[in-house]
C-alpha cells in the first residue's frame, strides 16, 4: 500500500469493530466495580485503582507499543498484544488477590493499546478527501466500544457472575487477532532506524510541533473530566435516591452511545469551523453537562442528560485535535498519535484518580468538582499559544 492511494471501506469497518472490542477491555470493570469490592472484600478507595491502573497501563502501551507501527510490521505488533490481553484478561477472572488484580489490570491497559495503530494507519493511507470521515469510523467503533462495554458488563454483572465477563473478553481478543492475521494487510514501516532513537524522535517531534501539545493536553484533561464521571457513577448510583445496580449503570452506557455515534460526522464539520471552533463546542457541552448533574443529581433526568452531553462534547474535542494534531506531520503519524494518546490517557487517569479521591471524601459534589475543575483547566491551556 501507498500513502493517500485508499482503503477499502470494507476493511475500515472491520477495523472498527476489532478496536471497539479491544478498548472494551479497559472499560468492563466501571459498572461491575461495587460487585468486585464485595466478592474480594475491598474498600471503594482500592477498587477504584482498578481502572486507574488499567489507564496508565494503557498510556504506557501508547508511549512504548504505538510508535512501533512506524518501525515495524504493524500485524505482528497488534497479534502479539492480543496474545498478551487474552493471558491478562484470564488472570483478572482467575484472581482473588488484589495486587494480582492490579497488576492484571495495568497489562490488560498496556496491551489494549494496539486499535490505536489503526488510526494513524487510516489517516496515512486512505484518500485526502476521505481521512476524517475514515478516522472518525475508527473513532465511532472506539467510542462504541467504550460505552457499550459499559452496557454489556452492566447487565451481564447483574445475571452472572462478574468473572465470567473477563472469560468473555478473552475469548473476543482471541477471535480479534485470529482475524488480524487474516486481513491486516502488510504495511512497510515508514522510520529507519533503531528503537532507542525513534523514541528520541518523539521528542523531536513535541519540540517541531509545539501545537502537538496543545492539542494533547486540553483532550486529556476533557478525557479526565469525563471518566471521573464513569469512574464514580456505580457508586452514586448505589446511593439514594436510586438504590441501582450495575444492570442500570451500564445501560446509562447506552445514552452515552448517543455521543460516540456522532463521531463520524464531526470530522465533516472540521473544515467548515476549524479545530478551534469544533473544540471550544465540545468543552462547552462538557461543562453544561456537569452544570446539570449537579444541579440535577437526584434525577434519572439529570444523570442521564448529562452522561449524553457530555459524551457528545467529549467526542467534538477528540476527533477535532486528534485529526488536528497527526496532521502536524503526516509521515510520522504513529509517533504524533503516541503523542497525542499518551497525554490523553494520562488525563484519564489523573480524572479518574482524582474523582475517586474526591468521591470518598465529599460524595457525588466531590466527583463534579473533580469533573468542572479538569475542564476548566481545559479551557486555560486552549488559550496557550503554540
Amino acid at each position: 500500500m501507498k500513502p493517500n492511494e485508499g482503503i477499502p471501506s470494507w476493511l475500515v469497518l472491520l477495523l472498527a469493530v476489532i478496536a471497539g472490542v479491544s478498548v472494551a477491555n479497559l472499560y468492563y470493570c466501571q459498572p461491575l466495580l461495587n460487585l468486585i469490592r464485595e466478592d474480594m472484600g475491598l474498600t471503594e478507595f482500592q477498587v477504584n485503582l482498578m481502572p486507574v491502573f488499567t489507564q496508565v497501563g494503557y498510556a504506557l502501551g501508547l508511549l512504548f507499543i504505538i510508535p512501533m507501527g512506524d518501525l515495524y510490521n504493524r500485524r505482528t505488533t497488534i497479534f502479539s498484544c492480543f496474545c498478551s490481553l487474552i493471558v491478562s484478561l484470564l488472570c483478572i477472572a482467575l484472581t482473588h488477590n488484589v495486587w494480582i488484580l492490579l497488576a492484571a489490570s495495568l497489562v490488560t491497559g498496556f496491551c489494549s493499546v494496539a486499535p490505536q495503530v489503526f488510526m494513524p494507519f487510516v489517516s496515512l493511507y486512505s484518500k485526502p478527501d476521505e481521512k476524517a470521515r475514515k478516522a472518525g469510523v475508527i473513532l465511532s467503533g472506539l467510542l462504541c466500544g467504550i460505552l457499550g462495554s459499559r452496557v454489556v458488563s452492566g447487565y451481564l454483572g447483574s445475571v452472572v457472575e462478574w468473572r465470567m465477563i473477563y472469560y468473555a473478553a478473552a475469548a473476543a481478543i482471541c477471535l480479534s487477532a485470529i482475524v488480524i492475521l487474516r486481513v491486516f494487510p502488510h504495511v512497510e514501516p515508514t522510520y529507519r532506524g533503531k528503537f532507542r532513537t525513534l523514541m528520541t524522535s518523539i521528542l523531536t517531534l513535541v519540540h517541531e510541533h509545539p501545537r502537538s501539545m496543545i492539542y494533547s493536553v486540553r483532550s486529556g484533561l476533557t478525557f479526565g473530566s469525563m471518566l471521573g464521571m464513569w469512574a464514580c457513577l456505580a457508586f452514586r448510583m448505589k446511593e439514594a435516591p436510586f438504590f441501582q445496580g450495575s444492570d442500570v449503570v451500564g445501560l446509562l452506557g447506552l445514552c452515552g452511545i448517543a455521543g460516540a455515534l456522532t463521531a463520524s460526522n464531526v470530522g465533516r464539520y472540521i473544515p467548515r469551523f476549524g479545530v478551534e471552533g469544533i473544540n471550544r463546542f465540545g468543552v462547552f457541552c462538557v461543562v453544561a453537562a456537569w452544570g446539570i448533574m449537579g444541579v440535577f443529581h437526584n434525577t434519572y433526568a439529570g444523570i442521564i442528560a448529562g452522561v449524553i452531553i457530555i459524551d457528545i462534547g467529549m467526542q467534538c474535542v477528540q476527533l477535532s485535535n486528534q485529526t488536528a494534531n497527526m496532521q502536524l506531520c503526516p509521515e510520522a503519524s504513529s509517533r504524533m498519535n503516541t503523542i497525542y494518546m499518551t497525554t490523553y490517557f494520562i488525563g484519564g487517569s489523573l480524572g479518574t484518580f482524582l474523582a475517586g479521591t474526591l468521591w470518598t471524601q465529599f460524595g457525588w459534589m466531590g466527583t463534579v468538582g473533580a469533573g468542572l475543575g479538569m475542564v476548566l483547566m481545559a479551557m486555560l491551556f486552549s488559550m496557550k499559544k503554540g
